[in-house]
């Protein structure tokens, strides 16, 4: 009778051990405040140029829509949290230190991405360019619904684009690693403004394509900020309609640009742009294709992201080729 008695204190001892381990079990996995603390993870609100962004848990699954946003992720170490990526056909690839990481990522879309592929893919959040919402793109309030929170990528100033930095570093925890970056790109451009105070800017033509007339970047496009802060003048910069513009050949020879930046991505080619701007009879008269001045430079490199003092860096040696960067 004793043996028995034993064994079932034992037994309820047992059976109560079990039910207590169910209910923490249970309490964990129905209660998400629980998990996010767990988690370590602090709610985060950002204004994203006039949206409230709210980030309630750390994302898991990314999309980086754009190459410049791939590669803002993959610099600040988060490689791992990227699901796929669009745009590819306005890149050139990552940057060599980037190599071994892109080759990790998969391909969304080749050009924009599309609201199949977005939907279908898993993805709960997006940080993408401003060119791929609204209009014929994305809608940001029907991915919502999906469960994707949306931080677009949109700076039109060196100070937004080191602040966009910083709001990612914040989003997945890597608030130093995006604070040094960032420090570390403000003291590479102020290095090459040193070098080049007191010199007359260049005057410069963007080329980006030619048709009827050339699509070039006007006074608010992000390309003209970072040409100032190559020493550099963008012909251009008195219009400010509208970011990307499409002006007379006429026009260009009017302006006598220095110097003409080419933009490279997939299609035409740099050396199809060159021949077309050589073989065209006005644009042949400008002193800049007589004297080859042509710079040339990746579009991915020109749009707001990491690649800041890269840029400024590559721009200012082409405009100034006297001085030792």
């Amino acid at each position: 009778m004793r043996k028995h008695l034993v064994f079932l204190a034992i037994g309820l001892v047992f059976a109560l051990a079990l039910s207590s381990c169910s209910r923490k079990t249970e309490g964990n996995s129905g209660g998400a405040s629980e998990a996010r603390a767990a988690d370590g993870f602090t709610p985060l609100s950002f204004n994203n140029y006039g949206r409230t962004l709210s980030v309630s848990r750390r994302p898991e699954k990314v999309l980086a829509l754009g190459p410049n946003c791939a590669e803002t992720l993959v610099a600040l170490g988060l490689t791992d949290y990227i699901a796929g990526t669009s745009l590819r056909n306005h890149s050139r690839g990552p940057l060599p230190e980037y190599a071994e990481d892109f080759k990790k990522i998969p391909e969304l879309n080749h050009s924009s991405a599309t609201r199949e592929a977005v939907i279908s893919s898993g993805a709960d959040f997006i940080y993408g360019i401003d060119w791929e919402f609204g209009g014929d793109g994305l809608d940001i309030d029907e991915l919502a619904g999906y469960g994707m929170t949306v931080y677009m990528n949109a700076a039109q100033t060196l100070e937004q684009t080191y602040e966009e930095i910083n709001d990612i570093g914040k989003i997945f925890g890597v608030e130093d690693r995006a604070a040094a970056f960032v420090a570390d790109q403000k003291a590479r451009i102020a290095s090459i403004k040193q070098k080049l105070a007191g010199r007359t800017p260049v005057r410069v033509l963007v080329y980006d394509s030619g048709n009827d007339g050339v699509f070039t970047c006007s006074g608010v496009n992000f390309e003209t900020l970072l040409i100032n802060e190559s020493g550099g003048k963008n012909v251009f910069d008195d219009l400010k309609e509208k970011a990307w513009i499409t002006v007379s050949y006429e026009e260009v020879l009017k302006r006598s640009p220095e110097v003409i930046i080419i933009h490279d991505y997939d299609s035409p080619s740099v050396e199809a742009k060159i021949a077309e701007i050589k073989a065209n009879d006005t644009l042949s008269q400008l002193d800049a294709v007589k004297n080859n001045r042509f710079v040339i430079i990746e579009l991915e490199s020109v749009l707001p992201g990491d690649r800041l003092a890269y840029t400024v860096e590559k721009l200012a040696k082409g405009l100034h080729p006297g001085i030792a960067f």
